[in-house]
């Protein structure tokens, strides 16, 4: 009898706890939510956050307030939601750093796939393969001939080591034999600045960065690295057209500390998804060279541990350092 008492007592405890937890999640949220950004104002992860902060804002009665925390390749960001409370207060806009980040660095004070729960992918950015004019290549399949008949001649410009177009270039590299030299750069401004100048010849881009370069013909693009073609430039080849099975794009989403109770991610899930289908924000994320994800917060977390384990291994065979 006493055995079957304390079963009884226990239920009785996790069904208080569930009922709790649903309710925690009805009246979810009472107060500001802080949505924590690694970037600057004004970049695409911030645009992104306050996007999607503003559309939360309508639909949930609450400020949803974005924070840029900048530095340390998104670390400096993600350990303050790794540390804030499991209440759904604190968000962190998810960027390719997250992916590229678990390999790159060797000391971490945070695993990012436990630490950090996934809420919902948001937006999938790719990139495009841009070259100045007078490269004599007019088609990637040109280009890959003519930088293999020029081994180490090329210069290939990157935003900066570790960053997602580095990896994106090392993984072309790998795939298509081709060796080419890497000039890292303290950003995607000033190696796009070079690009026009023709102090660097090639380079991959952001869509959202060169495409009005691309339209008035002051940069040439040879492919997106999308899995399909990119609709705002439906003639441009994908690189996959050439080299089966590439892929490269920045994966934006948000996520929240682990232990983050069930009830309020699948609200937030709930309410993004309901964004990402609004023709506004869709036309908005579109004008950044992205195109919606749709997905269970499940959905989100195996697109993120797929792109640590891909970009992990590319990471180990570049042999890329952090600075």
């Amino acid at each position: 009898m006493h055995v079957h008492r304390m079963i009884l007592a226990s239920l009785a405890i996790a069904v208080t706890f569930a009922q709790a937890g649903s309710a925690v999640a009805q009246t979810y949220p009472t107060r500001p939510v802080r949505i924590i950004v690694g970037t600057t104002p004004g970049s695409a992860p911030d645009i992104v956050a306050r996007l999607m902060g503003s559309w939360l804002q309508e639909r949930l009665a609450q400020p949803f307030v974005v924070e840029n925390r900048p530095g340390g390749s998104n670390n400096i960001a993600t350990e303050a939601v790794v540390r804030a409370p499991a209440d759904g207060y604190a968000l962190l806009l998810v960027d390719p750093s997250t992916a590229i980040n678990a390999t790159l660095y060797e000391k971490l004070n945070f695993v990012f796939l436990r630490d950090i729960a996934p809420v919902a992918a948001l937006i999938r950015i790719p990139y495009v393969l841009v070259v100045n004019p007078s490269m004599p290549a007019k088609t990637l399949s040109e280009f890959i001939a003519y930088a293999k008949a020029n081994p180490r001649k090329i210069d290939i410009g990157t935003p900066g080591i570790g960053t997602g177009t580095h990896v994106a270039t090392e993984l072309f590299k790998m795939m298509t034999g081709v060796d080419l030299v890497h000039v890292p750069y303290r950003g995607g401004a000033p190696a796009l600045t070079d690009l026009l100048g023709g102090q660097v010849p090639v380079l991959f881009t952001s869509t959202a960065a060169s495409i009005e370069h691309i339209r008035s013909g002051k940069v040439r693009s040879l492919a997106v690295t999308s899995a399909t073609r990119w609709e705002e430039l439906p003639n441009v080849p994908t690189v996959a057209e050439f080299v089966p099975g590439y892929e490269a794009s920045s994966l934006y989403g948000l996520g929240a500390p682990a232990n983050t109770p069930s009830e309020i991610i699948d609200k937030l899930n709930k309410e993004i998804n309901a964004g990402l289908a609004d023709p506004k924000i869709k036309a908005r994320l579109a004008d950044l060279g992205g195109t919606v994800v749709f997905g269970s917060a499940a959905d989100f977390g195996k697109l993120i541990a797929d792109e640590t384990q891909k970009w992990g291994k590319v990471i180990r065979a570049a042999n890329i350092k952090a600075e």
